[in-house]
């Protein structure tokens, strides 16, 4: 009608993108996947999986039922500060599981979508992409960190873990200059992989460091329910209130957390969590998910609310998994250089003594035993002239006792043909 006609351009890559998306690298999956093309299980071997760490015990019942009896909630848009009632129960648990001093749900507390969409977004929020800035990560380190940075318009920084810290990453080896164009830090602790846990120690010095250089906390808290010692991990909350640190006038400066439902409670499909801290922080970042669309459905409030209300099912969750790694962990030591964490889901294994790399070991187990691990190479990247997950893979036993002890004796079988 006005004469104009589409024509399509016959070059794609002249389309407009986001040219940072070329920085990303492959999920770890995909890598996985890439990795097994072409290999054939050996027959009589059932599949298991020990590569995703995606929660299998059962969600609670009364979780379930929560969410079934509030689907009427459907019917209306959601507030993207989520309901009062939600930001209560979270303030509560934080205030019951940290011993921590009464928090203001209105400013101090965000519901979000899981864990891993706060994490990434976080990111747009904090970062000016023209100002040429660096984000902290510890490597090996969960993926979203890296794919968040650059997409914020930053450059990663890793810190290596070290063994010889339980480890930690070495913050002391980072060059002052290097701290100085730091803007975010991400931290996990408990750590994927590692199962690491910070100590009051290691808080106290990434909050001076917080204070000298002027950048923000972004504390990754998704495995804190999940420990196998008597004492829970300590969080970043509780440290800096136990260190005197969160002031009346500032409470949390420069600090944010970030926990989920999904293995705490059973419920990685709920895509449920909250972050927590700074105020000052909070509201800008509130001011962004109201218009990146990050309201949490209704419904999903309310199982939210139940679960974190009830302490009952995480103790039995809890219970579950201490036995699988009692069982699991003792079976794989004489032919694996492992050791049972701090905490989280994970084993963390050394394969060097068996004479395969990391990747050469998964694609091999696969190929004669049918069981799926993750080369720890997957899940870091080569930075001040190493790798620190080579030649070690990650291990979740997240499935049932049996089926766990099962593929361990399948890799102890493995390991001993090689050995």
């Amino acid at each position: 009608m006005f004469g104009y006609t589409f024509m399509p351009s016959s070059n794609p890559e002249s389309r407009p993108v986001n040219p940072l998306l070329d920085k990303l690298q492959p999920y770890p999956f995909e890598k996985l996947r890439q990795l097994f093309a072409g290999v054939t299980p050996a027959a009589g071997y059932r599949a298991i999986g020990l590569g995703l760490g995606e929660p299998k015990h059962p969600t609670p019942p009364f979780i379930r039922e929560a969410l079934a009896d509030n689907l009427a909630g459907l019917a209306n848009y959601p507030s993207t500060a989520g309901s009062e009632a939600l930001r209560g129960a979270i303030a509560a648990w934080l205030e019951r599981r940290y011993g921590l001093p009464p928090l203001d749900p209105a400013t101090q507390i965000l519901p979000v979508n899981g864990s891993r969409e706060a994490l990434f977004s976080f990111a747009q929020t904090v970062i000016d992409p023209a100002a040429a800035s660096l984000v902290m990560c510890p490597n090996p380190f969960y993926q979203i960190y890296e794919g968040a940075t650059y997409l914020a318009g930053a450059e990663p920084y890793f810190v290596n873990s070290d063994p010889a810290r339980n480890f930690g990453c070495d913050y002391d080896s980072v060059p002052a200059d290097i701290w100085a164009r730091v803007k975010l830090l991400y931290l996990c602790s408990p750590g994927n992989p590692t199962g690491a846990v910070l100590t009051l120690t290691d808080w106290e010095n990434l909050f001076a460091l917080s204070e000298r250089h002027d950048f923000i906390i972004a504390a990754d808290e998704c495995y804190s329910e999940i420990y196998h010692g008597d004492e829970p991990p300590l969080g970043a909350l509780q440290a800096a209130h136990t260190l005197g640190l969160s002031t009346v006038d500032k409470p949390y400066a420069r600090l944010v957390v970030f926990s989920s439902l999904s293995k705490r409670s059973n419920v990685p499909g709920m895509r449920s969590g909250f972050v927590a801290g700074d105020a000052d922080v909070l509201k800008k970042f509130l001011l962004y998910r109201t218009y990146h669309g990050g309201a949490m459905s209704p419904a999903i409030q309310a199982a939210s609310v139940a679960a974190w209300n009830d302490e009952a099912h995480v103790a039995a969750n809890r219970a579950e998994y201490r036995a699988k790694f009692d069982a699991i962990t003792p079976l794989l030591q004489p032919v694996l250089d492992v050791a049972l964490p701090d905490a989280g889901f994970y084993l963390w294994a050394d394969v060097t003594r068996t004479g395969l790399s990391d990747t050469e070991f998964a694609q091999r187990l696969y190929a004669e035993y049918n069981v799926t691990v993750l080369p720890g190479s997957f899940l870091a990247r080569d930075a001040h002239g190493s790798n620190p997950g080579r030649n070690r893979i990650r291990m979740a036993l997240v499935a049932e006792t049996a089926e766990g002890v099962e593929a361990a004796e399948r890799i102890v079988r493995f390991c001993q043909t090689l050995l």
